[in-house]
């Protein structure tokens, strides 16, 4: 009876002992999510300013809101907060139908007509293609207040198959043309979507524009 009574003990130490060295440690928490950091959108983080704000735009008859609106950002932050232009940056993105907005007067003049087709776009007066950028004015005035565009490439690419029909040139040819023409502060993103989301991550409010 000792003996068995001695090595149920041992038995039961033992186990124990065994159990517990199988029991996993608990899983440390996961920390809060943080966004990959691509080199190709560091120039988000490059525009000085203390606010940060992207407008979205894709639909050519709702631009004149983005102009209207960018517009405010500053006036509103000059009389209400003492702000100066530098104290924001300020990122416009064309994607969609409003991508050719990007491109100087020389390329309208040359494309206006597919330009508008994309854009579903006629001149008000004429009801003919234009021939100059019809945003191009107050947009370069915004440019000059440093606002920055951030143009979709995927949008710009599919222009070129069309326009390189028209121009007698290779797609790449045309592409150079447009990429070496555009208004000024653009940055050509891989998708105008990315380009918005990539700001949104970078600290960038979004206002949606249609």
């Amino acid at each position: 009876m000792m003996l068995r009574r001695n090595f149920l003990s041992r038995f039961s130490a033992a186990a124990a002992l065994f159990g517990a060295g199988a029991q996993k440690s608990p899983e440390a928490a996961p920390g809060p999510f943080e966004p990959a950091r691509h080199a190709r959108d560091d120039w988000f983080d490059q525009l000085p300013g203390k606010h940060r704000v992207v407008f979205d735009t894709w639909t050519a008859d709702k631009f004149d809101d983005a102009i209207r609106f960018a517009n405010n950002i500053f006036r509103g932050n000059e009389d209400g907060y003492d702000l100066t232009e530098r104290d924001h940056a300020v990122v416009i993105v064309v994607r969609h139908r409003t991508a050719p907005l990007a491109f100087n007067d020389a390329m309208w003049t040359k494309y206006g007509k597919p330009f508008a087709e994309r854009m579903e776009l006629a001149d008000s007066r004429t009801k003919q293609p234009p021939t100059t950028n019809p945003h191009g004015a107050p947009l370069s005035a915004l440019i000059k207040q440093g606002v920055h565009l951030a143009v979709c490439n995927l949008t710009t690419r599919s222009l070129t198959q069309r326009l390189s029909e028209i121009a007698g040139k290779t797609p790449d040819e045309v592409y150079q043309e447009l990429t070496t023409n555009t208004l000024g502060n653009a940055h050509f993103v891989p998708a105008g979507v990315l380009g918005v989301t990539r700001a949104q991550e970078r600290g960038y409010a979004v206002i949606s524009i249609g």
